[in-house]
């Protein structure tokens, strides 16, 4: 069965419900969130970084929520940025950021701070159900715009509208997946990018993320969220590994035993605690991607790759002699930051993100993780979801190239 971008529309109450401003009202959790406490990296110490560009760009950042993301991706400490302002929609929280971020400037929403005509880019680190219409807004504005995931919550309209708004302008779009530059999907993206695996035959992606009860979350977005809504952790071992799109899926939930997923008990109507999608690749391979919010005991954001030639499975690289061969004239590890610049958690990905997002302006160049990469990493989460609702009937996913 076809399914047009245009044809998904997401329940009413969602729409009323959640598609708000900025962070979570409650203060942030003293809780361990998965990834945050990962600052382990492989970096080549062989090198130092060496500054190309004099300019700062200046950037405003928005969002100061239970995450702190505002700050987390380390753009305050680039020697290439400048940070004019900030914004939250709680004082307080907008407050504790400027402190963050050493920035005397604030506004008291995004959509005061994008009149700002002092500001180039701006991040945004809104309630995900935002994050799209945010962008939107910030570009409407004539600014660069990056992003947390993901790049729009359940909506194939406003993802079209992304998407236009990208090629027309000419505008940097990135969104932050950190999975882009864990150590060793970097490097599985090198070896690929090389021909070091030839086309992946079959690729596996998992996003662990157990909560008895969710994340404190504004208006309450995070509870009953559907798994796939939130698929770019996975979806990265293969997209963000190849560049490359999933065509098609077949998705099945579980039916958990978490009260928040239950279909009466949250406003999505979402009846599963954890989905698993197999998709079809534009290699003409396979992916499996899981996302799972029930399952205790486990937690974090995982992948592997299989390929004609050779395969990175829970261990470095291996496969025929010709590609081991190949394999060892590359360089895997991920180069070196400004010295300003913490890798951050999630892997060691923040940093880099943070980064990559600069260097794309200052080179005036597409970024990883741009709005191809970005759509094609969330839209065909929206899909399964909506397979998963069907007892997973086999859907086709809109495709995104730039």
């Amino acid at each position: 069965m076809s399914i047009s971008r245009r044809s998904f529309m997401t329940n009413a109450a969602l729409g009323a419900g959640l598609l708000a401003t900025n962070s979570a009202v409650a203060a942030p959790q003293e809780t361990t969130i998965a990834g945050f406490d990962d600052r382990k990296t492989d970096i080549d110490d062989s090198t130092v970084w060496q500054q190309k560009f004099d300019r700062k760009i200046k950037i405003g950042l928005v969002g100061f929520g239970v995450c702190q993301f505002g700050t987390a991706f380390s753009l305050q400490n680039h020697p290439n940025v400048e940070i004019v302002a900030v914004s939250d929609l709680f004082p307080e929280r907008c407050a504790a950021m400027a402190q963050v971020a050493k920035c005397e400037k604030t506004y008291p929403s995004l959509e005061e701070m994008v009149k700002d005509d002092d500001i180039e880019a701006i991040f945004v680190a809104t309630d995900a159900p935002s994050h799209g219409r945010h962008c939107l807004e910030v570009m409407k504005h004539g600014k660069h715009v990056a992003t947390a995931v993901p790049a729009t919550w359940g909506h194939l309209e406003e993802a079209d509208m992304l998407y236009e708004t990208v090629k027309s302008t000419g505008l940097t779009y990135m969104m932050f997946e950190t999975s882009t530059f864990h150590d060793d999907l970097y490097a599985m993206r090198q070896i690929y990018n090389a021909g070091g695996f030839g086309k992946l035959i079959y690729s596996e992606g998992e996003y662990f993320h157990y909560f008895s009860t969710p994340l404190d979350s504004y208006k309450g977005w995070r509870i009953g969220l559907p798994p796939q809504y939130y698929p770019t952790h996975s979806n990265a071992y293969y997209i963000c590994v190849t560049g490359g799109s999933f065509t098609e899926v077949s998705c099945m939930g579980n039916r958990g035993v978490v009260p928040t997923f239950m279909p009466e008990n949250n406003v999505y109507k979402n009846p599963f605690g954890s989905e698993i999608a197999l998709f079809r690749t534009d290699e003409g391979g396979m992916a499996r991607m899981t996302v799972a919010w029930d399952t205790p005991g486990i937690g974090g954001e995982t992948g592997r790759v299989s390929g004609q030639k050779g395969a990175w499975w829970n261990r470095p690289f291996s496969g025929l002699a010709e590609s081991n061969e190949l394999v060892k004239t590359l360089n895997l590890k991920k180069p070196p930051l400004p010295p300003t610049v913490d890798p951050g958690g999630h892997g060691g990905s923040h940093g880099y993100l943070g980064h990559e997002f600069v260097m794309a302006i200052l080179e005036n160049r597409k970024p990883l993780v741009n709005i191809a990469w970005a759509l094609n990493l969330t839209v065909s989460g929206i899909i399964a979801h909506q397979s998963a609702l069907k007892d997973g009937e086999l859907l086709k996913i809109p495709q995104y190239t730039f």
